[in-house]
Parts: structure tokens; sequence; C-alpha cells
């Protein structure tokens, strides 16, 4: 059974009828044990009102014929000769026994009460089959007015179960008319405190729900949009390489269409960390790990940036990593461009944090590596750092450009946001990717400014907790 009304209904209809049943077994037995004892009384009372009365019929004239009636009066002298018999009933026994009697006569139960007054006994009998048929008569009159309010005593519970879920049906339309392209909150005015936890954690999902279709829709918007520059000039490109009729304008136009092509791989492999980076609800999270898994972020952050290199190496810029409070002295050289040095440390000592999705910290240190380099002064410097301070291990990324404005670094984070709308060099999504991972792994990030001149970005993970 899964509706729940037709349950409550069941089941009260079962509890009212097995508790009219009982009530009502326990009031007839009751009823008839109480006519019982009344009926004793009265045969104790009619004999008692019989001791000043005087009778004197000698028994052997004729009985005029018997009268209906349920008792029968029998008197006795000390002698035990018969004074008076109210009526004849064979089988009648002459001996008395003082007091209450049940006795058997012609195989019917009598029930029987004799007194002794003076020189006289004095007997009051009636039959049991009487007496029960009264008292079960008496005992159905007391139960018949429960038995006739048990089908309204129903109705009211139909009326009050159906009354009482009323609320629930209420919600449960308004989230049947709920529309996917509005998900309004459902209505908790007026709602039973049991139902008023259940809406409030619908109301949470809804809301919940409609911040992530927002946030769909705004990522859709803003990639169809940013998407179709590129792909525009790539058709220009492509136009423009089918006219060249020179070798060196078609070389020309192939050079700037492999670098349109790259600018498009680019910002669609952005598009794809971001979209996979965004931070996922914990009650949905069933891709989430069971455990956050124990990383070395000193290490990751070695592996990361050497993707980085060709672009330093390009711009001549000097690429270097330092583990530790303090620079190693031993260095090893990342790549050999001459036009650029890139160099790495062994750590002095490991970083370790949590991650629920390892792969995404390279994302994270790539990116930030990445806008350092793109951002930052042609034959200039960037310097990667990872440290473990108090609870907290600290990745801090430097360059020597021209930095953020503070009034400018919130917004930074917002996707496709470029400080120089004109520019082309970058997606705008780098910082949003680096947000959108760091919140997944409870980190918090600092812009600020670098002590060689330029921005300074540090991101402060929570230290590993300590296995046991």
């Amino acid at each position: 059974m899964h509706s729940i009304q037709a349950r409550v209904l069941w089941s009260s209809f079962a509890l009212v009828t097995l508790t009219a049943l009982i009530f009502g077994a326990v009031t007839y037995f009751g009823v008839l044990r109480e006519t019982e004892a009344l009926f004793d009384y009265q045969l104790k009372q009619m004999a008692l009102s019989l001791r000043g009365q005087s009778v004197g019929v000698p028994v052997e004239q004729p009985l005029p014929p018997p009268e209906p009636t349920d008792f029968v009066v029998n008197v006795w002298n000390s002698d035990g000769q018969a004074v008076y018999h109210s009526r004849l009933v064979p089988g009648m026994p002459t001996a008395v026994s003082l007091g209450y009697s049940t006795v058997q006569i012609a195989g019917d139960p009598w029930r029987m009460f004799s007194l002794g007054f003076g020189n006289r006994v004095i007997r009051v009998a009636q039959p049991m089959a009487v007496r029960r048929q009264l008292a079960a008569e008496a005992a159905l009159r007391s139960v018949t007015p429960l038995l006739a309010l048990a089908p309204l005593l129903a109705l009211a519970v139909w009326w009050l179960v159906g009354f009482s879920l009323g609320p629930l049906r209420r919600v449960a339309n308004e989230v049947k008319g709920l529309q996917a392209q509005a998900l309004s909150p459902i209505d908790a005015r007026g709602l039973p405190s049991e139902i008023e936890p259940l809406v409030g954690s619908l109301n949470a999902l809804l809301a919940r729900l409609r911040g992530a279709f927002d946030q769909q829709q705004a990522f859709v918007a803003d990639a169809a949009h940013e998407l179709r520059s590129p792909l525009t000039a790539l058709k220009l490109q492509l136009e423009v390489l089918r006219r060249a009729a020179e070798p060196d304008a078609r070389h020309e136009a192939t050079d700037r269409l492999a670098a349109g092509i790259e600018r498009a791989r680019h910002l669609v492999e952005q598009l794809l960390t971001l979209a996979r980076s965004e931070p996922r609800d914990e009650s949905a999270g069933a891709r989430e790990p069971a455990e956050p898994v124990r990383v070395d972020l000193a290490e990751t952050v070695r592996n990361a940036i050497v993707d980085t290199v060709p672009l330093a190496a390009g711009r001549g810029i000097e690429l270097s990593l330092e583990c530790g409070p303090e620079p190693a002295d031993d260095a090893g050289a990342l790549a050999s461009e001459a036009a650029a040095t890139a160099e790495a440390v062994r750590a002095t000592q490991p970083a370790f944090t949590d991650s629920p999705d390892p792969p995404s910290l390279s994302a994270l240190v790539r990116n930030l590596v990445d806008n350092a380099v793109r951002y930052g002064r042609d034959g200039g410097r960037v310097v990667v750092r990872v440290e473990s301070v108090d609870r907290s291990v600290v990745l801090t990324v430097d360059d020597d450009g021209e930095g953020i404005p503070a009034d400018e670094r919130e917004r930074v984070f917002d996707r496709f946001y470029r400080r120089h709308p004109g520019e082309t060099t970058g997606s705008g999504l780098g910082l949003a990717i680096v947000r959108a991972i760091a919140e997944r792994h409870r980190a918090t990030i600092v812009l600020g400014d670098a002590p060689i001149g330029g921005l300074r970005v540090q991101v402060l993970f929570p230290m590993a907790r300590e296995q046991g």
C-alpha cells in the first residue's frame, strides 16, 4: 500500500473497529454482570417484602390459572407445610437452603433466594433463562449507541485524515506544477511542522538547481560568445588562404590559420577544464572520492610547470621553482632554449595537502604559471614557491609584469573577463578555473603585489591530515 492516505485510513478504521469491538464486549459483559446482581437483589427484596404479609391459601384448593410471571414464590411454616405457592412448577424442590442458590428443575437452571422469618420460610425463584434474556436485552441496548456511532466515527476519521493531508497534497501539486525554467520556491506558509523541514529541503534544492541552471546558461552564453569570434576569424583566414596566389602569401595565411586554430584549441581546452572544475554539490557528489588523496603539492607543481617552459623560453622569461622557506642551492635546467632559462630545485621539505581530484591541482598550477608568463615582462622573471606555513600549504606565483590594480582584483576571477577587451593572448578563463579548483579543495586565493614588481597570487591549501 503506497498511499499514505489509504494507509492511515485503513489503519484508523481497523483501530476504530477494534476499539469498538473491545469496548462493546466489555460493556456487554459488564452489563450482564450488573443485571445478574440486580436480579439477585430483586429476589431478595421480594422475599423481604413478604415477611409482613398474611398468606394462608390452602394448597389443597385448586390454584387459579398461572399468570405470565417470571417469579415463583413459595411459603412454608415451621412444620414444613406449604402455606403459599404463587404457581406450581413441576419438579420444584421442597428442601430449602437459606440464601442464594442455583438448582436444576426439569433440566433448566433456576436462581432462588430463601429467607427464614419467624415460623415461616419464604422462597422466591426465577428461571435463569428469563434472567439471561433480560440481561442480554439490557446489554444490547447499552451497546447499540456505540454500534450506531461507529460508522459516523469512521466518516469523521476519513474526513479528518483527508483534511490533515491537504497541505501535503498542496505541496505535491506545487512540485508537480514547477517549470524547469522557473523553479520557484514552494510556499511554506501555513504548513504543519512535520512538513516544513521537507519543504525547506525542497526549496534549498530548488535554489541550488536555479543557481546551477543560471550558471550553466551564463556559461553556455559566454562560451558561445567567446567561440564565435575565433571561429569567425578561422573562417576568414581560410578564405584568405584560398585566395592567396603567391607562395609567401599562402605561407603567411597558413601561419595565421594555424595560430587561430591554436587559440581556438586553447579556448576549448580552457572551457572543458572549467566545466570539470566547477564545485559540485556534496549531496550529489557520487563522483567524488570517498576519501581525499594525500598529495605532495611541491611535486605536483614541479611536474606541472614543465608544460609552461616552452612559452617562457619563447619570451625569454626566467622561470624558477623554490620549495621550502629558503631556496635550495642545487638547481637543474628544465629547458635548454637559449632565449630563456627555467630553474627547478628539489624540495627541502614535502608539502602535503588532501585533494579530492589530484589532476585538477596540475591544472591550477598550469593556469597560474601560464598567466604569469603571458602577462609578465619580456625577458623578466616568474618565481613559483611552495612552502608550509602554520597549518597551510602555500603556493605562491610572482611575476614582474604590470600587475592588477586593487579595485579590479575581484573581477579578474569572472569568466571571460579581460582587463583589456581587445587582447587576444588569453581566454579570460585562467583565474576562473583557478578559483573553481580552489573552492573544491577548500583553499583560499589572495592577490597582492609581488616583491619583483608585478602580481603575486597565493593559494592557501589546508595541510593534509595526519594518517594514523
